[in-house]
């Protein structure tokens, strides 16, 4: 059995007791994925005040108790392998969201794996996508990227979740992470243990070329986490320019590919398959986020478009 929650971000305008009435009432939804840092937007938690305070601890968890409403995951999703600042950044936040998830009694946190640069010497992260046959420099890059910084720092981390009560750190595999793609989440994993497992977010997959209902084989006893999230391959435009996009997400006009309302990519016999095979694999008894960031409709019109296709589709 799945059910279906709302990562909370799409409804940043409102307060976290309007967020939560609005979820329930209005969309018809007891559950919740909430944003504690990272690059998304911060509206109905803040982080440092929680972990001070343990009687804002109690009222947070008090509105959620009175509506009999489950917080199913923090999110933090981030770059915390980033060399400097941002990295700094985010592996605080990372780490922190780690320490709050305990105090609220959440045993899932949703991140992303981070990306280094290519070596000491260089400033930005470096996503290393194509063969490293030639030219000579690849190779290199990409033993230091993984050996010398990415298992280190998630070692650290996941002891950290141990000992503080997290028990899955569900990386969402993501164009420009170290982690992308079955193979590289599959490969962390073997280094750091099986505390990482995957936050499998079809749309990103759909982008890159993946087809998502392949993966969940290739990934069982490794999913996590699942976002109910679609993309659109966009004809006559993918067919010429390919999948490789540069354009920014509000020029959907002319981009090959777009994120969508769940059922505006595929259709519902495609979601019933995906989830069908999701049960089989084994994922049952947990929770699908919906995360909705279609800029082709108005929030309500996704939200209300993507609840029915995933209501219709979830295997219950």
């Amino acid at each position: 059995m799945m059910e279906l929650s709302l990562v909370t971000d799409v409804l940043k305008d409102l307060s976290y007791t309007e967020m939560l009435d609005t979820v329930q009432s209005k969309y018809g939804l007891n559950a919740v994925e909430i944003s504690a840092g990272g690059w998304q937007p911060t509206p109905h938690i803040d982080r440092d005040a929680l972990l001070q305070d343990d009687g804002k601890v109690k009222a947070f968890k008090k509105e959620l108790a009175a509506r009999d409403m489950k917080l199913v995951a923090l999110n933090c999703s981030g770059n915390p392998l980033a060399p400097g600042a941002l990295g700094a950044l985010h592996t605080k936040t990372i780490r922190q969201t780690i320490l709050l998830a305990e105090k609220l009694g959440v045993k899932k946190i949703v991140t992303m794996s981070g990306l280094p640069a290519a070596s000491p010497q260089d400033t930005l992260p470096n996503w290393i996508s194509s063969t490293i046959s030639w030219p000579d420099y690849m190779p290199e890059a990409l033993r230091y990227q993984w050996e010398d910084v990415a298992i280190p720092w998630w070692e650290e981390t996941v002891k950290l979740a141990k000992d503080h009560g997290v028990e899955k750190i569900a990386l969402e595999a993501f164009p420009s992470q170290l982690v992308y793609n079955p193979r590289t989440l599959l490969k962390l994993r073997q280094a750091v243990g099986d505390t990482v497992g995957i936050n499998l977010d079809p749309s990103h997959f759909f982008v890159m070329g993946i087809d998502p209902i392949a993966t969940i084989r290739a990934l069982k006893g490794a999913i996590y986490h699942v976002h109910g999230k679609d993309a659109r391959i966009e004809r006559g435009l993918a067919d010429v320019n390919g999948l490789m996009e540069t354009k920014p997400v509000t020029d959907s006009y002319n981009r090959t590919w777009n994120y969508v309302g769940v059922g505006c990519g595929h259709d519902l016999q495609y979601w019933r398959e995906f989830f069908s095979v999701l049960g089989m694999a084994g994922y049952n008894n947990d929770y699908v986020s919906l995360e909705m960031e279609d800029l082709t409709m108005s929030v309500d019109a996704g939200l209300r478009t993507s609840i029915d296709t995933l209501q219709n589709s979830i295997i219950k």
